[in-house]
């Protein structure tokens, strides 16, 4: 898988992520007693943060080679940088 590809996989993970981010707001507000978090933004941040990285690590793991840490390193730093746009959909 070219650099490009897995940026475009990336990029459809975190968007579709993105799009999650007001009903996991609702679903925390309405379960509030359940879930016990003291900043939905917070943990719904964790949650987007943690798409990314879960689905990009098991698309790198299915490839015929394992991950090197770089590999894993690159993968890492292309989702970091979305994190301004991720934290600005969800504080705004």
């Amino acid at each position: 898988m070219s650099e490009d590809q897995l940026e475009s996989i990336i990029t459809q993970t975190i968007n579709g992520a993105v799009a999650t981010i007001p009903s996991y707001l609702e679903e925390i507000k309405e379960n509030k007693e359940m879930f016990k978090v003291e900043n939905p933004k917070e943990f719904v941040f964790g949650i987007v943060i943690g798409m990314a990285l879960g689905m990009s690590g098991a698309i790198l793991s299915a490839q015929k080679e394992m991950p090197t840490k770089e590999d894993q390193i690159k993968v890492r730093d292309m989702i970091y940088k979305y994190i301004p746009e991720i934290r600005e959909r969800i504080f705004s």
